[in-house]
């Protein structure tokens, strides 16, 4: 819920911070004091268009802020959106969202003090707050979401589930048929390609590490005269010398004996004697090594050759399937799983043929299952909502829900054919269009399109809810399916701007009984909906579980708007106002208001 609603210098407000509570808040206060600048407040931070002509005259930005408290199931459907942008806050039952207008032009939207984009800000906001009057955040009025509140007030979320699931295998095993059945050409020449790449990879007998050491033997095979000749010069250093140069091991031995005399006179030299003799065994050593390696370099033309031409092999090939030896072996390990796939694709396509008839044949049973069950929740419905409406004095208007079932040559087979249209209503069931749908289009809501129909006066036809004209008999109608549908709809704050439209006190406390109604909890202690009302009414405003009063005054020759929380008395007093009355006479009126208010509220809880 919205918990709260902090505003800067925005419209004419200058600055304003409203603690909103569970339960039915009511906003009340002359006309142009207000109380629709916090309405658009609120429809800001969902991600509403900015208008900076709302900047307060001679501000520089305007800002609004708020913060809402998550219930678990907000808090599930939010988290992996906040996970996935890295916008997760302090605690998991709290959301911050603000927007902030700028003079400049430049808006700046935040979810949790981070700066994001403002379609991100409407990801984010979607289905925490419906504003009544307000149609891009009026989920009534989006016919893709009739089905998902027919389904939730009819209990069917488990078979709708149960659908999705099917048909999400069905289009898996659909897009990998059609890759395989794509073009006979194009398959033959993909499996000749990667024939020729794999055998090409495979006949090559490629060793992860042969290529740096290649490029190593070949160095030594081209420098092979002067690796001799060097290596035996310092052999012939080491041990022969000449005539005019002792051999350094003879120095070395010459050395030694020097070493020992010097050891046999001072002990202490004995660790400088022990280093000599461990040199002159180390010389030996590198002596007869580097002996050895003269004589296993050979000169080898055809040695070098081959050398020469496998490097050059792996290099053609690195190029062509990657940058190195590591990666031309993954290639060829994908090629020709590939290849597998595609040279037995005959066997694949028969093996999903036959799972994709058996997925039908479960999801043909779900769906007509579900379109069946969905017909009975729809008349429930209809009944329901004509109650409501009987209630908000609409005694002549009619609800129903329209089912459309499309052909599609791709679709579920049926073994009992569907008419393509159909309307339900409280008096039953009526075919639109009967023409028989033997194959029909589905997706994972199952195979019915659904919208929700009204006719709000006697003698007319019903028509689609969403283009139905506003009034009077539009708040009613939408009061009448919140009513209804307030258990499946999940929007936990409600905000009714000025409901009251064309509703004359007569029914005004029946409206405000419906609203009040919106709230009642779902068990001990939590709230169904948190709703917010702004009306003209006193019978309705009686019903508020917490009433603010918006007023507007001059203060230092600029008008500012401010909001108060109304105690018992003052409640009296607004109420006692809005009769358009003076006096005790008002006074004992507005009482009279509240303690009907009362008793409603009393017996729908004993009720409950």
């Amino acid at each position: 819920m919205l918990r709260e609603l902090h505003i800067e210098d925005f419209a004419i407000i200058d600055e304003l911070h409203l603690v909103l509570e569970p339960g039915f808040n009511i906003l009340t206060g002359e006309t142009g004091a207000g109380k629709s600048i916090l309405i658009d407040a609120v429809t800001l931070i969902l991600g509403a268009r900015a208008d900076m002509s709302a900047i307060r005259q001679g501000a520089e930005s305007g800002r609004v802020e708020g913060m809402f408290l998550l219930s678990p199931d907000m808090q599930a459907a939010l988290a992996p959106i906040l996970e996935r942008e890295g916008l997760e806050g302090d605690a998991l039952d709290t959301l911050w969202l603000a927007r902030e207008l700028r003079s400049s032009g430049r808006t700046v939207a935040r979810v949790n003090g981070r700066a994001v984009s403002v379609s991100l800000l409407r990801e984010v906001a979607e289905g925490l707050v419906d504003v009544h009057g307000q149609s891009e955040h009026l989920s009534l009025l989006h016919i893709d979401q009739h089905v998902t509140l027919l389904d939730r007030f009819g209990g069917l979320d488990s078979l709708r589930e149960q659908v999705t699931g099917t048909v999400t295998q069905i289009r898996k095993v659909r897009r990998e048929l059609q890759r395989l059945l794509s073009n006979e050409r194009e398959r033959m020449q993909r499996i000749d390609l990667l024939r020729f790449q794999v055998d090409e990879i495979q006949n090559a007998a490629i060793q992860p590490e042969e290529k740096a050491e290649l490029e190593a033997e070949l160095v030594r095979l081209t420098n092979a005269e002067q690796l001799v000749t060097l290596a035996s010069g310092l052999v012939a250093r080491l041990e022969d010398g000449d005539q005019r140069t002792p051999a350094i091991l003879d120095l070395l031995g010459r050395s030694q004996k020097d070493m020992a005399a010097l050891e046999r006179i001072d002990v202490q030299l004995e660790p400088q004697r022990q280093l000599l003799d461990e040199i002159g065994y180390q010389v030996e050593d590198l002596a007869r090594v580097l002996r050895d390696y003269a004589a296993e370099i050979e000169f080898n033309p055809k040695r070098q050759s081959w050398v020469e031409e496998r490097l050059i092999l792996l290099r053609h090939l690195e190029r062509k399937y990657g940058g190195s030896l590591e990666e031309v072996l993954t290639y060829a390990s994908a090629a020709a799983e590939e290849l597998r796939s595609l040279e037995h694709s005959d066997e694949r396509i028969a093996v999903l043929q036959k799972e994709e008839a058996a997925l039908f044949t479960t999801g043909v049973v779900l769906c007509v299952e579900l379109s069946q069950r969905r017909q009975g929740a729809a008349e429930r419905l209809t009944v329901a909502v004509e109650h409501q409406l009987d209630d908000l004095k609409m005694e002549g208007a009619r609800f129903g829900v329209a089912f459309e079932h499309r052909p599609s040559d791709n679709g579920a087979p049926l073994d009992r054919p569907v008419p393509r249209a159909l309307t339900v209503s409280s008096g039953g069931v009526e075919l639109v269009n009967e023409a028989p749908v033997e194959r029909v289009d589905f997706d994972t809501t199952g195979i019915d399109r659904v919208e929700f129909l009204v006719a709000p006066n006697v003698g007319e036809g019903l028509k689609s809810l969403a283009r139905t004209a506003s009034g009077g008999e539009t708040s009613r109608l939408m009061l009448a399916l919140k009513a209804v549908l307030s258990a499946a709809d999940r929007t936990p704050t409600l905000i009714f701007d000025e409901i009251d439209q064309g509703i004359g006190g007569r029914i005004g406390g029946v409206v405000g009984g419906k609203l009040w109604g919106l709230t009642i909890p779902d068990g001990a202690t939590s709230v169904r909906h948190q709703v917010l009302c702004i009306t003209h009414l006193p019978q309705l405003a009686g019903f508020g579980d917490t009433h603010f009063k918006v007023l507007k005054e001059v203060v230092d020759d600029r008008t500012v708007t401010h909001v108060k929380l109304l105690e018992a008395e003052q409640r009296i007093a607004e109420l006692a106002q809005m009769l358009g009355t003076q006096g005790a006479v008002a006074e004992r009126g507005a009482c009279e208001i509240l303690k009907q208010a009362e008793q409603v509220k009393r017996k729908a809880s004993q009720t409950d």
